[in-house]
């Protein structure tokens, strides 16, 4: 009897811990090609016209010869399209900024690059005004805006240092989200980790740091870091760890810095969740408190968080995975006609941040899966829809979402140019723009 009782109490309890997962149902779709080329500014050092040089193991000045990977744990299927560039690549779409332009257009922006700062330092850093178009299914780029440090805000020595036009590459920062707040654009980076204000043009107004409980957090990449450096002890964001994610909640001001990963400890990680630091944009301080964002099982770092009301808000979670799981390798099958590594977690999770429970972690609403879109319209551009099933959105990278109105929401993929594909193997990821009609999603409580 008393094990029939723990039985049922086993099963209570985790029923009511399961999260709802809402319908989602496609209602547009639009794209930038892969290969979106921009010429630097014309005062931009001549190193800065070809980028992608120091991807390799050596550096290389000739445009277009070697071809790109997904990388060996992903099969290393080429993505037809070869480094260097001549210009600067439009690719990574890595946020979306709550409040639009006056125009109605949605700033986003490009992140540091080719993922790493040492292959980067050619990559130069900017954000955009772009508005995608679902009856043509096009995106238009209204403008790019180039970071420079003019004034010498940053506070540590930048690639072009010795430039009279200081402009700010991939070497200096990793910006992975971005809100736009009083005429004034707010970044946060993933290398310091720091928060950056900037002007509408594009100059670098205060680079802040991280505290978390009256301490600097550091990375690996943290000018300042030196190695060795023992995780954990040393630095406690990991690599390529810092903010992928920074809403800006409404009528406070507050900016919502939250980390990719997990914090280091000695040893390992200090748990399944990510922390969230709340920064005052008014007082340019951090406010003290922080909070805990909990990862589903098989998650292992978020994409993009902006809010949705006052205390409501949009997090993108995901897994590692890239490709549609029908076509996942057999054991022991070749490689270059499947994926190794297919995308499983891939969710928009709607959360409080007015409920938080007694160990600080910010209630979980529920979650749509972009794994399984409902396209009843026939939506989907041609040749992204599987054979069978729902339409997926089967990205390594998913770093962008924002509400558009009471019903839909806009997501989009970072294509990490040259080195991610996911829709078709053999082919590197576009840039999509996809709409969602959630109504059911955006009006849970």
């Amino acid at each position: 009897m008393r094990l029939c009782s723990a039985l049922i109490l086993a099963a209570l309890a985790g029923s009511a811990q399961a999260e709802e997962v809402f319908p989602a149902r496609l209602a547009g779709h639009a794209h930038l090609p892969a290969l979106t080329l921009i010429a630097p500014p014309d005062d931009a050092p001549r190193d800065l016209w070809v980028s992608g040089k120091f991807t390799g193991k050596a550096r290389n000045d000739a445009p277009m010869t070697v071809m790109g990977t997904v990388g060996k744990d992903y099969g290393d299927h080429p993505t037809g399209i070869s480094l260097p560039f001549i210009g600067q690549p439009v690719q990574g779409m890595s946020g979306f900024a709550m409040n639009r332009a006056g125009d109605g257009s949605i700033f986003t922006l490009t992140d540091n690059g080719f993922g790493t700062k040492a292959n980067s330092p050619d990559a130069m850093l900017f954000f955009h005004r772009m508005t995608p178009d679902f009856a043509t299914g096009t995106v238009t780029r209204h403008e790019s805006v180039f970071l420079r440090d003019p004034d010498r805000k940053v506070p540590f020595r930048i690639a072009n240092e010795g430039t009279a036009s200081r402009y700010l590459t991939g070497a200096d920062f990793d910006p992975e989200s971005i809100q736009y707040l009083n005429g004034e654009i707010w970044i946060g980076d993933e290398f310091g980790p720091y928060v950056l204000r900037v002007a509408l043009d594009g100059r670098v107004l205060d680079v802040f740091p991280t505290l978390l409980d009256g301490t600097v957090l550091r990375g690996p990449d943290t000018p300042g870091v030196t190695v060795p450096a023992v995780p954990g002890v040393d630095f406690r964001v990991q690599r390529s760890g810092g903010y992928e994610g920074m809403g800006l909640q409404p009528k406070t001001g507050l900016l919502w810095a939250m980390l990719e990963k997990p914090l280091l400890v000695e040893g390992g990680t200090e748990g399944d969740f990510l922390r969230v630091m709340t920064f005052d944009t008014a007082g340019k301080a951090w406010t003290g408190n922080s909070y805990k964002f909990k990862l589903s099982e098989g998650a292992k770092a978020i994409g993009d968080f902006n809010f949705i009301d006052d205390t409501r808000a949009l997090v993108i979670e995901r897994d590692n995975g890239e490709g549609d799981a029908a076509r996942a390798c057999a054991e022991g099958a070749d490689k270059a006609a499947c994926y190794p590594i297919p995308a499983r977690v891939k969710n928009i999770v709607l959360v409080d941040t007015a409920r938080v429970d007694a160990d600080g972690y910010l209630h979980r609403i529920g979650h749509i899966n972009l794994l399984d879109i409902a396209d009843p319209q026939g939506k989907a551009l041609p040749g992204t829809k599987p054979a069978e099933g729902p339409f997926t959105f089967p990205f390594f990278t998913i770093e962008d979402v924002m509400r558009v109105d009471e019903t839909h929401i806009l997501v989009a993929n970072d294509n990490n140019l040259p080195f991610s594909g996911g829709r078709e193997i053999g082919t590197a990821a576009n840039n999509e723009f996809i709409l969602l009609s959630v109504p059911e999603l955006l009006s849970a409580k």
